[in-house]
Protein backbone atom coordinates (compact mmCIF):
# COMPACT_ATOMS: atom_id res chain seq x y z
CA UNK A 1 0.00 0.00 0.00
CA UNK A 2 1.61 3.24 -1.08
CA UNK A 3 1.53 6.22 1.59
CA UNK A 4 1.58 9.41 0.10
CA UNK A 5 3.75 11.81 1.93
CA UNK A 6 2.92 15.63 2.16
CA UNK A 7 5.45 18.16 3.31
CA UNK A 8 3.03 20.82 5.19
CA UNK A 9 5.49 23.94 4.42
CA UNK A 10 4.92 23.80 1.10
CA UNK A 11 1.11 23.80 1.04
CA UNK A 12 0.00 27.64 0.70
CA UNK A 13 -2.71 28.21 3.03
CA UNK A 14 -2.87 31.40 2.67
CA UNK A 15 -3.77 31.52 -1.23
CA UNK A 16 -6.57 28.41 -0.08
CA UNK A 17 -8.90 30.90 1.68
CA UNK A 18 -7.40 34.44 0.06
CA UNK A 19 -10.70 34.39 -1.80
CA UNK A 20 -13.28 33.23 1.23
CA UNK A 21 -15.31 36.14 2.71
CA UNK A 22 -17.12 35.32 5.99
CA UNK A 23 -20.23 37.20 7.28
CA UNK A 24 -20.05 39.13 10.44
CA UNK A 25 -21.66 36.21 12.19
CA UNK A 26 -19.53 33.28 11.21
CA UNK A 27 -19.65 30.77 13.77
CA UNK A 28 -19.14 27.11 14.19
CA UNK A 29 -20.86 24.48 16.43
CA UNK A 30 -19.53 21.01 17.57
CA UNK A 31 -21.10 19.79 14.31
CA UNK A 32 -22.05 22.47 11.90
CA UNK A 33 -21.20 24.08 8.74
CA UNK A 34 -20.26 27.95 9.13
CA UNK A 35 -23.48 30.01 8.86
CA UNK A 36 -24.46 32.09 6.05
CA UNK A 37 -26.89 34.93 5.89
CA UNK A 38 -30.71 33.76 5.24
CA UNK A 39 -31.43 33.12 1.53
CA UNK A 40 -35.55 33.68 0.67
CA UNK A 41 -37.72 32.30 -2.20
CA UNK A 42 -38.21 34.42 -4.95
CA UNK A 43 -41.87 34.79 -4.25
CA UNK A 44 -41.20 36.30 -1.05
CA UNK A 45 -38.17 38.80 -2.54
CA UNK A 46 -41.43 39.38 -4.96
CA UNK A 47 -43.99 40.30 -2.12
CA UNK A 48 -40.99 42.26 0.18
CA UNK A 49 -40.17 44.92 -3.21
CA UNK A 50 -44.34 45.30 -3.54
CA UNK A 51 -44.71 46.09 0.35
CA UNK A 52 -42.34 48.93 -0.09
CA UNK A 53 -42.96 49.97 -3.48
CA UNK A 54 -46.77 50.72 -1.88
CA UNK A 55 -45.37 52.11 1.67
CA UNK A 56 -42.93 54.53 -0.69
CA UNK A 57 -46.25 55.32 -2.41
CA UNK A 58 -48.63 56.17 0.75
CA UNK A 59 -46.06 57.34 3.21
CA UNK A 60 -44.53 59.84 0.32
CA UNK A 61 -48.27 60.91 -0.29
CA UNK A 62 -48.99 61.20 3.44
CA UNK A 63 -46.58 62.72 5.10
CA UNK A 64 -46.32 65.56 1.54
CA UNK A 65 -50.32 66.66 2.68
CA UNK A 66 -49.32 66.63 6.34
CA UNK A 67 -46.10 69.38 5.93
CA UNK A 68 -48.37 71.16 3.24
CA UNK A 69 -51.50 71.56 5.44
CA UNK A 70 -48.94 72.70 8.73
CA UNK A 71 -46.70 75.31 6.50
CA UNK A 72 -50.24 76.50 5.08
CA UNK A 73 -51.39 77.65 8.62
CA UNK A 74 -47.85 77.90 10.05
CA UNK A 75 -49.78 81.43 11.34
CA UNK A 76 -51.57 79.25 13.73
CA UNK A 77 -48.81 76.47 14.29
CA UNK A 78 -48.70 74.93 17.59
CA UNK A 79 -45.93 73.11 19.27
CA UNK A 80 -47.68 70.12 18.42
CA UNK A 81 -47.86 71.10 15.10
CA UNK A 82 -44.26 71.59 14.15
CA UNK A 83 -43.60 68.48 16.24
CA UNK A 84 -45.97 66.53 13.53
CA UNK A 85 -44.18 68.66 10.87
CA UNK A 86 -40.34 67.14 11.91
CA UNK A 87 -42.07 63.72 12.21
CA UNK A 88 -43.67 63.86 8.93
CA UNK A 89 -40.13 64.97 7.59
CA UNK A 90 -38.30 62.42 9.00
CA UNK A 91 -41.03 59.49 7.34
CA UNK A 92 -40.52 61.25 4.54
CA UNK A 93 -37.04 60.75 3.92
CA UNK A 94 -37.25 57.53 5.04
CA UNK A 95 -40.12 56.72 2.36
CA UNK A 96 -37.49 57.85 -0.48
CA UNK A 97 -35.19 54.91 0.53
CA UNK A 98 -37.92 52.19 0.12
CA UNK A 99 -37.03 52.12 -3.18
CA UNK A 100 -34.06 50.99 -2.88
CA UNK A 101 -34.74 48.12 -0.87
CA UNK A 102 -37.42 47.10 -3.28
CA UNK A 103 -34.81 46.44 -5.98
CA UNK A 104 -32.48 45.22 -3.36
CA UNK A 105 -35.35 42.45 -2.63
CA UNK A 106 -35.32 41.32 -6.15
CA UNK A 107 -31.82 41.62 -7.78
CA UNK A 108 -29.35 42.20 -4.56
CA UNK A 109 -27.58 45.61 -3.71
CA UNK A 110 -26.72 46.90 -6.52
CA UNK A 111 -25.98 50.30 -5.52
CA UNK A 112 -22.78 50.74 -4.02
CA UNK A 113 -21.05 50.35 -0.76
CA UNK A 114 -21.36 54.46 -0.14
CA UNK A 115 -25.59 53.97 -0.63
CA UNK A 116 -25.80 50.99 1.78
CA UNK A 117 -24.40 53.58 4.33
CA UNK A 118 -26.46 56.19 3.39
CA UNK A 119 -29.89 54.14 2.77
CA UNK A 120 -29.31 51.92 6.12
CA UNK A 121 -28.45 55.54 7.78
CA UNK A 122 -31.70 56.98 6.70
CA UNK A 123 -33.88 54.51 8.40
CA UNK A 124 -32.05 53.83 11.29
CA UNK A 125 -32.67 58.19 11.69
CA UNK A 126 -36.46 57.54 10.77
CA UNK A 127 -36.89 55.06 13.52
CA UNK A 128 -35.10 57.09 16.19
CA UNK A 129 -36.46 60.57 15.58
CA UNK A 130 -39.72 59.03 14.90
CA UNK A 131 -39.93 57.67 18.30
CA UNK A 132 -38.23 60.85 20.08
CA UNK A 133 -40.71 62.90 18.17
CA UNK A 134 -43.74 60.86 19.40
CA UNK A 135 -42.55 61.49 22.55
CA UNK A 136 -42.15 65.03 22.47
CA UNK A 137 -45.93 65.04 21.15
CA UNK A 138 -46.89 62.96 24.52
CA UNK A 139 -45.64 65.61 26.45
CA UNK A 140 -47.07 68.28 24.55
CA UNK A 141 -50.28 66.86 25.00
CA UNK A 142 -49.77 66.02 28.36
CA UNK A 143 -48.93 69.37 29.24
CA UNK A 144 -52.09 71.11 27.01
CA UNK A 145 -54.86 68.71 28.53
CA UNK A 146 -53.42 68.14 32.12
CA UNK A 147 -51.93 71.03 33.15
CA UNK A 148 -53.21 73.81 30.17
CA UNK A 149 -49.54 74.87 29.57
CA UNK A 150 -49.80 75.29 26.00
CA UNK A 151 -49.71 79.47 26.08
CA UNK A 152 -46.74 79.21 28.25
CA UNK A 153 -45.18 76.93 25.47
CA UNK A 154 -46.40 79.06 22.61
CA UNK A 155 -44.76 82.19 23.84
CA UNK A 156 -41.09 80.34 23.95
CA UNK A 157 -41.04 79.04 20.28
CA UNK A 158 -37.00 79.00 20.69
CA UNK A 159 -38.03 76.21 23.17
CA UNK A 160 -39.90 74.05 20.83
CA UNK A 161 -36.58 74.24 17.89
CA UNK A 162 -34.48 73.59 20.22
CA UNK A 163 -36.03 70.74 21.51
CA UNK A 164 -36.20 69.09 17.75
CA UNK A 165 -32.73 70.24 17.45
CA UNK A 166 -31.74 68.34 19.99
CA UNK A 167 -33.74 65.17 18.70
CA UNK A 168 -32.25 65.37 15.65
CA UNK A 169 -28.62 65.55 17.01
CA UNK A 170 -29.54 62.65 18.96
CA UNK A 171 -31.20 60.47 16.41
CA UNK A 172 -28.20 60.69 14.09
CA UNK A 173 -26.07 60.19 17.18
CA UNK A 174 -28.06 56.83 17.59
CA UNK A 175 -27.75 55.90 14.17
CA UNK A 176 -24.03 55.95 13.52
CA UNK A 177 -23.01 52.38 14.59
CA UNK A 178 -25.33 51.21 11.32
CA UNK A 179 -22.17 52.76 9.41
CA UNK A 180 -20.49 49.44 9.74
CA UNK A 181 -22.75 48.55 6.92
CA UNK A 182 -21.16 47.52 3.92
CA UNK A 183 -21.60 45.64 0.78
CA UNK A 184 -21.13 41.48 1.09
CA UNK A 185 -21.40 38.95 -1.00
CA UNK A 186 -22.39 35.75 -0.90
CA UNK A 187 -23.53 33.06 -3.37
CA UNK A 188 -23.33 35.17 -6.50
CA UNK A 189 -25.84 37.83 -4.72
CA UNK A 190 -24.59 41.70 -3.56
CA UNK A 191 -25.92 42.38 0.32
CA UNK A 192 -25.71 45.36 2.10
CA UNK A 193 -25.29 43.95 5.38
CA UNK A 194 -24.12 44.91 8.78
CA UNK A 195 -20.21 43.71 8.85
CA UNK A 196 -18.03 43.10 12.24
CA UNK A 197 -14.27 42.33 12.41
CA UNK A 198 -12.52 42.00 15.44
CA UNK A 199 -12.91 41.89 18.98
CA UNK A 200 -12.83 45.16 20.26
CA UNK A 201 -15.09 46.14 17.67
CA UNK A 202 -17.97 44.05 18.80
CA UNK A 203 -17.51 44.82 22.24
CA UNK A 204 -18.20 48.13 21.28
CA UNK A 205 -21.05 47.75 18.82
CA UNK A 206 -23.46 45.28 21.67
CA UNK A 207 -22.42 47.99 24.10
CA UNK A 208 -24.03 50.88 22.01
CA UNK A 209 -26.73 48.76 21.09
CA UNK A 210 -27.83 48.21 24.63
CA UNK A 211 -27.02 51.97 24.95
CA UNK A 212 -29.54 52.73 22.04
CA UNK A 213 -32.07 50.06 23.31
CA UNK A 214 -32.56 51.84 26.42
CA UNK A 215 -32.26 55.73 25.06
CA UNK A 216 -33.44 54.83 21.45
CA UNK A 217 -37.03 52.62 22.53
CA UNK A 218 -38.01 52.11 26.35
CA UNK A 219 -36.99 55.56 27.81
CA UNK A 220 -39.63 57.33 25.46
CA UNK A 221 -41.58 54.08 25.44
CA UNK A 222 -42.18 55.06 29.01
CA UNK A 223 -42.64 58.53 28.17
CA UNK A 224 -45.22 58.24 26.15
CA UNK A 225 -47.12 55.13 28.64
CA UNK A 226 -47.05 57.94 31.30
CA UNK A 227 -48.17 60.82 29.76
CA UNK A 228 -50.68 59.24 27.29
CA UNK A 229 -51.66 57.17 30.92
CA UNK A 230 -52.18 60.53 33.09
CA UNK A 231 -53.77 62.19 29.54
CA UNK A 232 -56.97 59.74 29.34
CA UNK A 233 -57.39 59.28 33.12
CA UNK A 234 -57.83 63.08 32.98
CA UNK A 235 -60.05 63.07 29.46
CA UNK A 236 -62.07 60.12 31.25
CA UNK A 237 -62.64 62.56 34.45
CA UNK A 238 -64.34 64.87 31.74
CA UNK A 239 -67.50 64.79 29.33
CA UNK A 240 -68.07 65.68 25.60
CA UNK A 241 -67.80 64.12 22.30
CA UNK A 242 -64.61 65.97 21.16
CA UNK A 243 -62.76 64.59 24.94
CA UNK A 244 -64.20 60.86 24.17
CA UNK A 245 -62.69 61.31 20.56
CA UNK A 246 -59.58 62.60 21.39
CA UNK A 247 -58.91 59.83 24.00
CA UNK A 248 -59.59 57.25 21.06
CA UNK A 249 -57.13 59.19 19.04
CA UNK A 250 -54.49 58.44 21.78
CA UNK A 251 -55.15 54.85 22.29
CA UNK A 252 -55.05 54.35 19.15
CA UNK A 253 -51.48 56.17 18.33
CA UNK A 254 -50.19 53.70 21.05
CA UNK A 255 -51.40 50.75 19.84
CA UNK A 256 -50.36 51.74 16.64
CA UNK A 257 -46.55 52.22 17.68
CA UNK A 258 -46.31 49.24 19.62
CA UNK A 259 -48.01 47.05 16.61
CA UNK A 260 -45.66 48.39 14.01
CA UNK A 261 -42.08 48.44 16.62
CA UNK A 262 -42.25 46.46 19.42
CA UNK A 263 -42.18 43.07 17.75
CA UNK A 264 -38.87 44.68 16.10
CA UNK A 265 -37.23 45.82 18.39
CA UNK A 266 -37.66 42.83 20.77
CA UNK A 267 -36.39 40.68 17.90
CA UNK A 268 -33.14 43.36 17.85
CA UNK A 269 -32.69 42.58 21.57
CA UNK A 270 -32.82 39.12 21.33
CA UNK A 271 -30.38 39.50 18.57
CA UNK A 272 -28.01 41.53 20.62
CA UNK A 273 -28.49 39.06 23.77
CA UNK A 274 -27.11 36.51 21.26
CA UNK A 275 -24.24 38.81 19.93
CA UNK A 276 -23.22 39.48 22.93
CA UNK A 277 -22.83 35.97 24.20
CA UNK A 278 -25.78 36.20 27.06
CA UNK A 279 -27.57 33.56 24.71
CA UNK A 280 -25.65 30.33 22.97
CA UNK A 281 -25.48 31.55 19.22
CA UNK A 282 -26.11 28.09 16.68
CA UNK A 283 -26.66 28.31 13.32
CA UNK A 284 -30.15 27.70 13.44
CA UNK A 285 -31.16 30.38 16.17
CA UNK A 286 -29.60 32.75 13.83
CA UNK A 287 -31.49 31.71 10.79
CA UNK A 288 -34.44 31.93 13.00
CA UNK A 289 -33.52 35.76 14.07
CA UNK A 290 -32.63 36.85 10.86
CA UNK A 291 -35.85 35.71 9.17
CA UNK A 292 -37.69 37.60 12.48
CA UNK A 293 -35.86 40.68 12.06
CA UNK A 294 -37.06 40.73 8.50
CA UNK A 295 -40.45 39.93 9.34
CA UNK A 296 -40.80 42.72 11.95
CA UNK A 297 -39.00 45.42 9.97
CA UNK A 298 -41.75 45.48 7.75
CA UNK A 299 -44.02 46.30 9.95
CA UNK A 300 -41.63 48.82 11.52
CA UNK A 301 -41.36 50.33 7.93
CA UNK A 302 -45.53 50.48 7.80
CA UNK A 303 -45.67 52.90 10.62
CA UNK A 304 -44.28 55.66 8.51
CA UNK A 305 -47.36 55.73 6.20
CA UNK A 306 -49.83 55.40 9.65
CA UNK A 307 -48.35 58.58 11.12
CA UNK A 308 -49.84 60.64 8.66
CA UNK A 309 -53.80 59.12 9.41
CA UNK A 310 -53.35 58.95 13.06
CA UNK A 311 -51.71 62.63 13.80
CA UNK A 312 -53.29 63.93 10.44
CA UNK A 313 -56.40 62.96 8.94
CA UNK A 314 -57.73 62.16 12.49
CA UNK A 315 -56.80 64.72 14.18
CA UNK A 316 -59.77 67.60 14.66
CA UNK A 317 -57.47 70.63 13.94
CA UNK A 318 -55.87 68.97 10.71
CA UNK A 319 -59.31 68.22 9.10
CA UNK A 320 -60.06 71.92 9.61
CA UNK A 321 -56.64 73.19 8.11
CA UNK A 322 -57.16 70.73 4.95
CA UNK A 323 -60.39 72.42 4.49
CA UNK A 324 -59.03 75.87 4.95
CA UNK A 325 -56.29 74.89 2.45
CA UNK A 326 -58.84 73.05 0.14
CA UNK A 327 -60.91 76.42 -0.21
CA UNK A 328 -58.45 78.58 -0.28
CA UNK A 329 -56.77 77.03 -3.57
CA UNK A 330 -60.34 76.54 -5.02
CA UNK A 331 -61.05 72.78 -4.76
CA UNK A 332 -64.08 72.93 -2.27
CA UNK A 333 -66.33 75.56 -2.42
CA UNK A 334 -66.85 77.81 0.52
CA UNK A 335 -70.20 76.70 1.15
CA UNK A 336 -68.95 73.09 1.82
CA UNK A 337 -66.42 73.95 4.21
CA UNK A 338 -68.97 75.59 6.44
CA UNK A 339 -71.44 72.91 5.99
CA UNK A 340 -68.85 70.51 6.91
CA UNK A 341 -67.44 72.73 9.62
CA UNK A 342 -70.68 72.62 11.50
CA UNK A 343 -71.79 68.77 11.00
CA UNK A 344 -68.32 68.12 12.72
CA UNK A 345 -67.49 71.29 15.20
CA UNK A 346 -70.81 71.85 16.31
CA UNK A 347 -70.36 69.76 19.40
CA UNK A 348 -66.34 70.66 20.03
CA UNK A 349 -65.34 72.03 23.60
CA UNK A 350 -64.03 75.40 24.13
CA UNK A 351 -60.22 75.23 23.78
CA UNK A 352 -60.44 71.36 23.01
CA UNK A 353 -60.26 71.07 19.24
CA UNK A 354 -56.82 73.13 19.30
CA UNK A 355 -55.39 70.90 22.20
CA UNK A 356 -56.21 67.75 20.33
CA UNK A 357 -53.87 65.92 18.40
Amino acid sequence: MAVLNYDLNDVDFEDMFDNYTYPEYVLTDQNSSPCHPVNFGSWVNLTLAVVYSLVCFLAVMGNLVVMIVVLHNRRSTSSTDIYLLHLATADLLFAVSLPFWAVDAMSGWVFGDAMCKVVSMLEEVNFYSGILFLACISVDRYLAIVHSAQPHWQKRPFLIKLVCAVVWVLAVLLSLPILYKGKFIYNERVLCYELLEGESITTWKNTTRFLRHVIGFLIPLGVMVFCYSVTIRRLCQTRGFQKQKAMKVIIAVVLAFLICWLPHNITVFVDTLMRSKLIAETCDRRNHIDRGLSVTRILGFLHCCINPILYGFIGLKFRRNLLNLLADKGLISQHAKAHYKRSVFTSSESGLVSSTI
